[in-house]
């Protein structure tokens, strides 16, 4: 049991053909696409009430009508996304509706965004998560002490650990497995909800009381506060492209069912938003930086003693953790759709052994908690980061779509023009619509919309930390560009063209083949067999010896004589050292060079014998430290010569320590047999 969990930690392997059968049903999709979203409720008002805090409590009314509007652009995305997930059945979201409408460029400024958005929200997900959790401890248990900086981020580096283990094994098992949290946080804040409704039609509602480290004001109320505190509340709507990216993740009918689950999302988003504001003004919840909004209506609701605060507190707790899932459902699709199109490392379109693009999902772990580790899992100094990158998202989506609804509106009716991308998939068709004048208007309010947002968030954080992103974003694509012209650079000069091949392949060779050797034993064997009888006949055979010990050297060129393998086609030549030992590879290499400079048209092998324990990979270290590594060393130095072919002999060691047999040594040394043959590797 032990063994297979080490030989397979993530499960059991996957084939290939299993793919179609790695898909999630609406049930298990909400919480692994939506967990992001729907926990955002835990946070967006208290944002809101942060904000106009600052201008006085009297403008809190003010929150009710900033959350109605934020609700109206929540349903313009809704039905934006719903266009997008028809329009585009193969996922992308964002990435792809700007890669086909608004060109390569504005692509990777959109992929670059979400990349940092997802890698933020992992980030603040799980910091926000582990300090709610400290929180709900400190009041539960008040004789543990209060999470230090270094608790908080060891904790939360130990949950992206557990969440990036748990997204290996696969989407299903990820989708299963933070399905409970998600449900237990939407069925305590309904109950809240539905208490607080009662309570208010009984006028037993009660309000707030004994709240410390309140926001204090002094600013006067003015529109770009209002627009700064609508921005802030905004954070609500993160999460909300997570569906359109993850189309290809769902059951079939695929489009249908993520629409449906869009659809169930938004509603849920908006009633527990507008619910939560709605009793945080009932209950005269107020802007704190020590207890969050949802805390104080919670223990006003049900009371501090209450089992149900109780478990609102730890539910919210946990969902805000499982909020980063929905990155890392995300980031992974969207990384290996960049690859594909050349513009990140190509490993990232690779599935592993569980079907899932492992790689992706450990990269995201890895820079998410690089951001935990920096900022050790502060909240305060990770959220002015957030969110900008995703309203970048929106509202080139947004925009992406009009220029899409423009390009139908000039087709006639019948008329279908597929797209494809720059592989030559299948990625939309175009085909007329009647009311794609409504549905271009519906998406440029609400690119106006999320534009606005954007430039709001950008100015109203610049100084809290925002500029990082505004530098972060243009760097990426700048690499995203230069790893792409590195693709290009290369395919250009691999390809080949057609009428080449031909000419190519019976252009005669000249070939010369260089054994490498140290000295006549039993690993190099093996090679000098090789020498002799596989090497086609015209072909030239050197074997090259580096001369840093004379008395070896004289030894070695007297047994050649005594052996007679001059006669059999095998001239030894022998090198001077230029440096001594320490130099060897690079005597070798300067006459390789030397051949190869000799003859453009010859191609050089260098055979190079070199043996190996048997043992594992402690025992492979610590024997590669006792020895000179040459062979390893040459095959290094000579990768990036041109027309050079290694081969390499490898001979296995049966043990390093000898066999005793009644206090006697057996095995090779006693019998001088061989038990293994030497294996024969060959590489470019």
């Amino acid at each position: 049991m032990t063994l297979g969990i080490l030989r397979h930690p993530f499960g059991r392997p996957l084939r290939r053909t299993d793919l179609p059968h790695q898909v999630i049903a609406k049930r298990y999709a909400l919480p692994v696409f939506a967990s992001d979203a729907l926990s955002s409720v835990a946070y967006a008002t208290e944002e809101i009430l942060k904000v106009l805090a600052l201008a006085g409590t009297v403008y809190f009314r003010d929150a009710i009508w900033i959350a109605l509007a934020i609700v109206v652009m929540l349903v313009l995305l809704m039905f934006s996304y719903r266009q997008t997930i028809y329009s585009y059945p193969n996922g992308g979201g964002a990435y792809i509706v700007s890669r086909d409408n608004l060109g390569e460029s504005i692509a990777q400024i959109a992929g670059a965004a979400l990349l940092l958005d997802y890698t933020l929200t992992v980030a603040v997900s799980i910091s926000s998560g582990v300090a709610n959790f400290g929180s709900g401890v400190d009041q539960f248990f008040p004789s543990v002490p209060p999470f230090n900086p270094l608790a908080r981020t060891v904790i939360a580096l130990g949950v992206l650990f557990v969440m990036w283990y748990v997204n290996r094994r696969g989407v299903r098992e990820s989708g299963k497995a933070f399905a409970v949290p998600t449900y237990f946080f939407l069925a305590c804040t309904f109950l809240l909800l539905g208490a607080a409704l009662v309570k208010w039609l009984t006028g037993h509602l009660g309000t707030v009381q004994n709240v410390r480290d309140l926001v204090q004001g002094g600013q006067s109320l003015t529109l770009f506060l209002l627009l700064r505190a609508f921005a802030s509340g905004s954070t609500a709507l993160t999460g909300v492209e997570a569906i359109s990216n993850g189309i290809p993740a769902f059951e079939e009918p695929k489009s249908k069912n993520a629409a449906t689950t869009l659809a169930y999302m938004c509603g849920i988003l908006g009633v527990l938003f507008l619910g939560i504001t709605l009793v945080a003004l009932g209950t005269n919840a107020q802007a704190s930086t020590s207890e969050t909004v949802i805390s104080q209506i919670g223990r006003t609701v049900f009371s501090s003693s209450s089992p149900f605060y109780v478990c609102l507190i730890f539910g919210t707790a946990g969902v805000l953790m499982m909020a980063a899932n929905t990155s890392f459902a995300d980031f992974p699709r969207l990384a290996a759709l960049q690859a594909a199109d050349g513009f990140l490392p190509q490993w990232l379109t690779d599935r592993d052994n569980r079907l899932v693009f492992g790689m992706g999902i450990t990269a995201l772990a890895g820079f998410a908690g690089t951001l935990i580790a920096v900022f050790h899992a502060d909240v305060d100094k990770l959220i002015p980061l957030y969110a900008i990158g995703v309203f970048v998202s929106f509202t080139l989506s947004q925009t992406g779509m009009v220029v899409r609804w423009t390009r139908v509106g000039r087709l006639q009716p019948g008329e279908r023009v597929p797209r494809y991308s720059p592989e030559g998939a299948l990625v939309t068709t175009l085909e007329y619509d009647p009311h794609w004048r409504a549905k271009r208007v519906l998406n440029g309010c609400g690119a106006a919309m999320t534009a606005t947002v954007s430039i709001v968030f950008a100015v109203a954080k610049f100084t809290e930390g925002a500029w990082l992103v505004l530098i972060l974003l243009p760097l990426l694509v700048f690499v995203f560009f230069r790893i792409h012209h590195h693709y290009q650079v290369v395919r250009r000069q691999v390809a080949l063209p057609v009428h080449d091949l031909h000419q190519y392949i019976l252009k005669p060779v000249h070939r010369i083949v260089v054994l490498a050797l140290n000295d006549i034993n039993r690993y190099s064997l093996s090679a000098l067999r090789d020498m002799v009888q596989n090497v086609a006949p015209g072909t030239l055979r050197q074997v090259v010896h580096v001369d840093v010990n004379e008395a070896q050297t004289e030894a070695l060129r007297r047994r050649w004589k005594e052996e007679g393998l001059e006669e059999l086609g095998l001239p030894l030549v022998i090198i001077p050292s230029t440096y001594g030992g320490g130099n060897v590879v690079g005597d070798l290499i300067s006459y390789i060079r030397g051949l190869l400079a000799a003859d453009p048209d010859i191609r050089v092998e260098v055979v190079i014998p070199e043996w190996t324990p048997s043992g594992g990979l402690l025992q492979w270290l610590f024997t590669r430290l006792l020895h000179h590594m040459t062979g390893a060393r040459l095959k290094l130095a000579l990768l990036p010569q041109s027309r050079v072919t290694v081969t390499n002999h490898r001979y296995v060691l049966d043990e390093l320590r000898p066999r005793r047999k009644n206090g006697r040594a057996t095995g090779d040394e006693s019998t001088g047999e061989s038990h293994d043959e030497p294996a024969r590797t060959s590489s470019n």
